[in-house]
């Protein structure tokens, strides 16, 4: 029998939730494992270059990743235009091997924006989407605005949906409310949350156990934490650096060798850190250009490392035993 349900958040009462044919994959989805929010490398004239894109596929396809997230934050997706993002993710598609995952980013400012750019992507091979909440209007972000947008997002796309929480970027959290109540929809598979708040995540995973509800860290940075509170795997940018380490780290927690994830883990955090909130998408890129990937250059405006930053990083690498 189908699931039907009837609920009221914040005041406004949404019509039913059906679980049709195309939401039925929401359910089977397992996002269980480690993704790397992998970079766009760019040619001298700020291009997309696909060999390099494609060179770097071939490496990650050695590491045991569960699958590729694909026109995240790191991917530079807001310097992209809607054509290059959408085919970014075709070439993507074309190099995967079966049995990985491929998850795209199709989250726009607008409703009617993301609703079109996620049928793009699911049509250009996405497994799932990945939906970043919009920000621009951000004190009018609340859990009503967002509960609609979502369940908007949710009912018209062909493949299944996760959440996406970034308050660095976007200034605001997903409000806990908002994310208990968007589990129950059936085409919405999970959350990706990057604010690493552990009780919030903790919290989180509590209230959503009734629900069918995965929970990803967003950074490398807490991923033992995450497991420890019951996520099940990671959407971590260091991984486009140091992939084979963090499914390790994985691997440890999984099979609950605490210990050994514990020393694993406090050597990932000064790396993991340059690389996201200290120095951003442009470290990210020179730590790939270290450890063989191709990283290069950022779209303007964002500008490469200076002298002091370059050995900021390299410091935070080399004292922890990775360079």
């Amino acid at each position: 029998m189908l699931c039907v349900r009837v609920w009221t958040r914040c005041g406004v009462r949404y019509r039913p939730w059906r679980r049709n044919a195309s939401h039925v994959g929401a359910a089977r989805l397992d996002l269980s494992g480690i993704y790397p929010p992998i970079a766009t490398p760019f040619t001298a004239k700020e291009d997309v270059d696909y060999q390099k894109l494609e060179e770097n596929l071939q490496k990650y396809d050695k590491i045991p990743f569960k699958g590729l997230v694909v026109q995240g934050s790191n991917g530079e997706y807001p310097y992209l235009t809607e054509e290059e993002r959408v085919e970014v993710v075709k070439e993507v598609r074309r190099s995967l091997p079966l049995g990985k995952l491929l998850l795209a980013g199709s989250g726009c400012e607008s409703t009617r924006a993301t609703v079109q750019l996620t049928a793009k992507m699911a049509a250009a091979g996405a497994d799932a989407v990945l939906v970043v909440n919009p920000c621009f209007y951000k004190g009018k972000m609340d859990s009503r605005a967002l509960i609609h947008h979502f369940t908007k997002v949710a009912d018209s796309s062909p493949v299944p949906v996760v959440l996406y929480s970034v308050p660095a970027n976007t200034g605001l959290d997903l409000p806990v409310d908002a994310v208990v109540a968007l589990s129950q929809h059936p085409n919405i598979l999970g959350l990706k949350d990057s604010g690493g708040d552990i009780t919030r995540i903790g919290l989180i995973v509590h209230k959503t156990k009734a629900q069918d509800f995965q929970v990803l860290a967003g950074s490398a940075g807490f991923l033992m934490a995450a497991y420890c509170v019951g996520a099940v795997g990671g959407v971590c940018a260091l991984a486009n650096v140091l992939g084979q380490e963090l499914c390790e780290l994985e691997r440890l927690c999984r099979s609950g060798r605490w210990e050994e994830a514990k020393v694993l883990q406090q050597r990932l955090i000064e790396p993991n850190a340059a690389v996201t909130r200290k120095l951003g998408v442009p470290a990210l890129k020179q730590a790939m250009e270290w450890f063989g990937y191709h990283g290069g250059a950022c779209r303007s405006p964002l500008q490469p490392l200076t002298e002091a930053e370059t050995q900021l990083l390299r410091r935070d690498f080399s004292t922890n035993g990775w360079l």
